[in-house]
């Protein structure tokens, strides 16, 4: 894959080469496309946490190559189990809200357990194949949820969506925005609204960078002209990602989706959410349960590197919230579209994907 990306529709945000991964650093788009070689689980680790990689799904997969890299050079047989545990609580320790994480982490520690007898090279090959696999499946699972998503939006509708749930998000594709864009290809979305996404404007400087390489219109606004927007009949629908969805179909995604959807029931505006069944914790019942990332206070006061806020300012700064499933009008999955209750669309999912 070359440097410069040729197609947001297909690209991936990260890629193994040789023997090291490789992360395309997103703190610096869009005036800069490089890529990040890590050769070390605590490059991987920093990556994850400065968010250079980003997005729930994306945040899987590079956790599920950081177990490889973590094992490389190949420990000695005695130090294997330690280490593997090591890497994998590093990992873990990242970020918080975002729970295919975890899932990454946990199914790594499965695939570890099954092959260390083997010795440490062929459980760090085991691993490696997994990963690809991982990342594999995850752009597919995405076209999948397109495919689903797409029929949502008829007759060029006006779709709005928060912060950044594209390929750059994801191992490819990308979910709200592969919604969009598939249904785009349809003629069922004619524009595109970004909000900016304080205070790290995700959506100025990510989403906007994919639609316009999708070559989907589109409008930036501020985060807070959601409202003026919708009182204007200028939204016919809104779509965002996740980065966990708790077993009775609360949400927790980017700060502000919680206003948004709030004024999109407030507008008669439907509401959707896109996430892959791996984004979905069945073990966290509700969204009050879901842990919320604290960041830096100085993401808010300073604007990379500028300071906009009088010198002492305390901020407080959520990365996320938390959107109830009341007002969610259907969450586009690699198995449908689930509706309320979602307590039973959730556990009929599940069934369905087993093997």
């Amino acid at each position: 894959m070359a440097d410069t990306l040729d197609s947001a529709a297909t690209f991936s945000p990260l890629r193994w080469r040789g023997d090291t991964l490789e992360l395309l650093d997103q703190t610096l788009l869009p005036t800069r496309e490089e890529w990040l070689t890590c050769n070390t689980v605590e490059e991987v680790a920093e990556a994850i946490r400065r968010l250079s990689v980003r997005g729930a799904p994306a945040i899987g997969v590079a956790a599920a190559y950081g177990l490889v890299v973590g094992l490389t050079p190949v420990p000695a047989e005695g130090e294997l189990a330690d280490r593997f545990a090591e890497v994998a609580e590093l990992l873990l320790s990242t970020r918080p809200t975002a729970v295919n994480l975890r899932w990454a982490i946990e199914r790594g520690r499965e695939l570890f357990a099954r092959h260390r007898e083997a010795g440490a090279a062929a459980a760090r090959a085991a691993l490696l194949d997994w990963a690809k696999v991982v990342h594999a499946e995850d752009i597919e699972t995405n076209r999948r949820m397109g495919e689903h998503g797409a029929a949502l939006f008829e007759g060029e509708q006006r779709v709005l969506t928060h912060c950044n749930a594209g390929a750059l998000a994801t191992a490819g594709i990308g979910t709200a925005i592969g919604v969009i864009s598939a249904s785009f290809a349809r003629g069922g979305v004619a524009m595109v609204w970004v909000d900016e996404t304080r205070p790290l404007l995700q959506g100025a400087r990510l989403t906007s960078w994919e639609l316009q390489r999708l070559e989907i219109p589109f409008k930036l606004v501020t985060d807070s002209s959601v409202g003026a927007l919708m009182s204007r009949g200028l939204v016919d629908g809104v779509v965002v990602g996740s980065d966990r969805i708790a077993a009775n179909g609360d949400i927790a995604n980017k700060i502000g989706t919680y206003t948004v959807a709030v004024l999109a029931q407030r507008h008669d505006v439907p509401f959707y959410v896109a996430a892959p069944l791996s984004t979905i914790d069945r073990e966290t019942a509700t969204g009050a349960d879901i842990p919320i990332e604290e960041r830096d206070g100085e993401e808010v006061t300073d604007v990379f590197g500028t300071r906009v806020a009088p010198a002492g300012t305390e901020a407080f700064n959520l990365a996320f919230d938390v959107t109830p499933a009341e007002l969610i009008a259907g969450i586009v999955t690699e198995e449908g579209v689930l509706r309320p209750p979602y307590s039973e669309s959730i556990r009929q999912a599940f069934a369905r994907a087993q093997p």
